[in-house]
C-alpha cells in the first residue's frame, strides 16, 4: 500500500479530524462561492438597505427588530449605522480572509522551501550566513512590524489623498506578511535537510553523479512533503486572524470591502447597544480557526509514519 492510501486511511479513522474537514470545507465554499450564495439570497454586502428601507433601522442607527435585526429578509440581522446584511457581509469576510491567507501561505512556503532547502543542503558559509538571517527575522516582533510596515508600503504605492485599490491593498498585506512569516518555514527545512543530506541514500546518488538540482527533487523534497504540508496547514489559521487584526487596527483592508477584523472593530463600538453584531463574526472566526487547527493536527498525525491507529 502506497504512502498515501496509508495516510488516507489512518486521516478516515480520526473522527475529529472529518469532522474539522467538514467544518473547513463549508467555510471554504461559503467564502469561495460568496457571489452566488449572495445572488441567491438577493442581498449583497455593500447596499445600505436600513437607510434605504423605512422600518428597519430606530433613530440611532440600531436595528428595530430582535438579535440584531434578524428576520426572515435578514437571517443575521443588519449592521448598526449603515444598515448593511449582516450575512453577505460575513461571507464575503470569509473570502476576503481566506484568499488572502492562503496567498500568504503559498509565498511564504515557496520561500521558506528554497531558502530552507539550499541552506541544509549546501552549508558551510551559505547555512550560517542563511542561518544568521533567520535568527533575525524572527527575532522581529512580527505584529508591530506588520502595523509599522503596512502603511509605509501602502504609502509608497499609492499618491497622497488617492485611495488605493482593495486589490492592490490585498497585494500589499500578502507582501508584508510573506516577507516576515517565510523565516520560520526555512529554518523548519533547513534542520530537515542538515538530518537528511547525510543519509544513505543521498550518498548513493552523489556517489553516481547525480547533480545538486537531482539529489534535491528527487530524494529530498519527497521527505519534505510531510512538514511542508504540516506548517502550511497550521499557517492558514494563525494569517486569517492575523489578516483580521490589521484591518482591526486599522492598516489591513478598509471599506467597502468587507472583512472579518472590521466587522468585529464595529461590533466592539456597539456591543453594549447590539452584541448580536459582534458575536457573528467572532463566533464564526473562532469556530474556523479552532477547526482549521484540529484539522491541521490530524493532517501531522496521518503522514506521520509513526502513527498506526
Amino acid at each position: 500500500m502506497r504512502p498515501s492510501q496509508l495516510a488516507w486511511r489512518r486521516f478516515r479513522r480520526d473522527r475529529t479530524g472529518i469532522a474539522a474537514a467538514c467544518v473547513v470545507a463549508v467555510f471554504v465554499v461559503a467564502g469561495l462561492g460568496a457571489p452566488l450564495f449572495a445572488e441567491l439570497y438577493g442581498k449583497d454586502p455593500y447596499t445600505t438597505y436600513g437607510q434605504n428601507r423605512p422600518g428597519l433601522l430606530n433613530e440611532f442607527g440600531f436595528p428595530i427588530a430582535p438579535n440584531g435585526g434578524m428576520s426572515g429578509d435578514f437571517w443575521l440581522g443588519l449592521e448598526p449605522g449603515l444598515g448593511r446584511d449582516v450575512l453577505t457581509q460575513l461571507l464575503y469576510g470569509i473570502r476576503t480572509s481566506l484568499l488572502i491567507s492562503l496567498a500568504v501561505v503559498a509565498v511564504v512556503t515557496v520561500l521558506g522551501v528554497l531558502v530552507g532547502v539550499t541552506a541544509g543542503y549546501l552549508g558551510g558559509g551559505t547555512d550560517f550566513v542563511v542561518g544568521r538571517v533567520i535568527d533575525v527575522m524572527l527575532s522581529f516582533p512580527s505584529t508591530l512590524f506588520f502595523i509599522a510596515f503596512t502603511p509605509v508600503v501602502t504609502s509608497l504605492l499609492t499618491e497622497p489623498g488617492e485611495q488605493m485599490s482593495s486589490v492592490l491593498r490585498a497585494g500589499v498585506i500578502i507582501a508584508v506578511l510573506a516577507a516576515f512569516g517565510w523565516a520560520s518555514v526555512a529554518r523548519l527545512l533547513r534542520g530537515q535537510v542538515l538530518s537528511l543530506r547525510s543519509r544513505e541514500y543521498v550518498e548513493a546518488a552523489r556517489v553516481i553523479g547525480a547533480s545538486p538540482g537531482r539529489v534535491v527533487l528527487r530524494e529530498l523534497l519527497p521527505n519534505l512533503v510531510t512538514p511542508i504540508l504540516v506548517s502550511a496547514s497550521m499557517a492558514v489559521p494563525t494569517y486569517v486572524t492575523t489578516e483580521a487584526a490589521l484591518s482591526y487596527l486599522g492598516v489591513g483592508m478598509v471599506e467597502p470591502t468587507p472583512d472579518w477584523g472590521r466587522m468585529l472593530l464595529k461590533g466592539a463600538e456597539v456591543y453594549r447597544t447590539d452584541i448580536t453584531y459582534m458575536c457573528v463574526p467572532g463566533i464564526s472566526m473562532l469556530v474556523f480557526v479552532v477547526a482549521f487547527n484540529l484539522l491541521g493536527d490530524s493532517v501531522r498525525d496521518a503522514l506521520d509514519p509513526k502513527s498506526d491507529r
